[in-house]
């Protein structure tokens, strides 16, 4: 069903090693508030990912990104107001601090890397898998609500 079958925590701890590497051979110096600004982005990444799984889990359906066909409701309310998916989301903010504490403009770019892989590799393949499922109303859904935010 799905084009990617890599769980997308290691897609996610892929970019991050990606940014590390590139960090450790283009270091700029930001301000002293990188470590403030940091754990915002990690902690608004954070609670978009619990935000998005205690969710699933009030909903009683499954949270596995890579069998979406198993999904028994489609979840709307909570933070599905905001976003269709707001545990890539959360994981874009927590890739978007590490960026920030790597003090790389380069890793940054990994972010903008790792959005376009998870559109293309996961969301789309589960947007396809929830059309199915259910139809007409995750196409309203869709018309209501942004992919990313």
């Amino acid at each position: 069903m799905l084009n990617n079958k890599i769980p997308p925590i290691i897609v996610v701890l892929f970019f991050a090693l990606l940014m590390a590497l590139i960090a450790h051979y283009s270091v700029i110096d930001f301000s002293a508030f990188i470590l403030y600004l940091t754990l915002s982005l990690v902690i608004i990444g954070c609670v978009f990912c619990l935000a998005g799984v205690v969710s699933f889990w009030l909903a009683k359906t499954t949270v596995n990104p890579n069998k979406p066909e198993q999904a028994t409701r489609l979840i709307t309310g909570g933070i599905y107001r905001f976003s269709r998916n707001p545990m890539y989301v959360g994981f874009a903010f927590i890739l978007l601090g590490w960026g920030i504490w790597l003090s790389s403009v380069w890793a940054l770019l990994c972010v903008a890397g790792f959005v376009a892989y998870i559109t293309v590799f996961q969301i789309i393949p589960e947007e396809r898998a929830l059309d199915k499922l259910f139809g007409d109303e995750y196409q309203q859904y869709k018309n209501k609500v942004k992919r990313w935010l």
